[in-house]
C-alpha cells in the first residue's frame, strides 16, 4: 500500500476571502483589542486578514492607522509628563481610544465602514 500524501501548498495559492459574519467579527475584534491591546490586534488584523475582503480590509487599515495615532499620542505624553499637561495627555488619549474604538466596533457589527476622527493615515489601503 502507498500512501498518497497531498501535494505542498503553493505560496501562489489565492486566500480564501472571509464570509461577511466573519468579517464582521474579526473587525469588531480587531476595535475591541485596540483598547486592551493597543496596536497588536490592528497590526496583526491587517498582516493576516487584509486580502480577505473589502470590509475587513477597510477596518483594519482603520483601526490600524487609529491605534498608530494613539501610540503618538502616548509618546508624547509620557515625554511632556514631567508638565502637567503630559498627564492630562495621557488621560484625553486614553479616554479618545476607548471611545472611538467602541464606536467603531459598532460599525463593524453593522457592516459599516467607519473613518476615526483624528487619526493620521500612516497605511492606505
Amino acid at each position: 500500500m502507498s500512501e498518497t500524501t497531498p501535494p505542498p501548498a503553493s505560496p501562489d495559492q489565492t486566500v480564501q476571502p472571509l464570509r461577511p459574519g466573519d468579517e464582521k467579527l474579526w473587525a469588531t475584534l480587531i476595535h475591541i483589542g485596540g483598547i486592551f491591546l493597543d496596536f497588536l490586534p490592528a497590526l496583526v488584523g491587517y498582516l493576516l486578514l487584509k486580502d480577505r475582503g473589502p470590509l475587513i480590509r477597510d477596518h483594519t487599515t482603520t483601526a490600524l492607522n487609529f491605534q498608530l495615532t494613539v501610540l503618538l499620542g502616548n509618546i508624547v505624553g509620557i515625554f511632556t509628563s514631567w508638565f502637567f499637561v503630559g498627564f492630562l495627555v495621557l488621560l484625553v488619549v486614553a479616554v479618545l481610544n476607548i471611545v472611538f474604538s467602541i464606536i467603531a466596533a459598532v460599525a463593524a457589527n453593522r457592516g459599516e465602514t467607519y473613518v476615526y476622527p483624528l487619526a493620521i493615515r500612516f497605511i492606505t489601503a
